[in-house]
């Protein structure tokens, strides 16, 4: 580990019904820019920033979070810090090593139509301007 600031809880957002014990791993597509595959799994230590995750995540299916532990190393994610912000704000970490689905948080904080609107209209100009995703 890297500098990371948190030891958790940790938790993965997504639209995907997983089970206890089940294992995450990176090679999916991303949620932001479908054209990358990932070479990171991505989580937070913050819940409503997975529920955001979730509610973006790609697919029809309900938006759902985990949490999650580590197997591995892992770093604070460089999309949203140093590079882009000043230290960690969003809590949020990546890891080329699994991560493990420890349980299902049901009570996470729900984004408005409009909230959720904004964000995706936010995500809509960033794919325009084609800001880098650091893979």
């Amino acid at each position: 580990m890297s500098d990371v600031l948190d030891e958790g809880p940790f938790f993965h957002g997504t639209k995907a019904d997983l089970q206890v014990g089940e294992l995450l791993t990176a090679g999916f597509r991303s949620n932001y820019r479908p054209s990358i595959v990932m070479n990171h799994i991505y989580f937070t230590a913050l819940v409503r920033g997975a529920g955001l995750a979730a509610e973006l995540a790609a697919g029809q299916a309900e938006p759902r979070v985990y949490l999650v532990e580590p197997t591995g190393e892992f770093e604070n994610d460089p999309n949203v810090t140093d590079k882009k912000f000043p230290g960690n704000p969003t809590r949020s970490y990546r890891s080329r090593e699994p991560i493990r689905v420890v349980g299902e948080v049901t009570d996470w904080p729900r984004l408005t139509p409009e909230e959720l609107q904004a964000w995706r209209d936010r995500l809509a100009v960033i794919e325009e301007q084609r800001g880098e995703i650091i893979n």
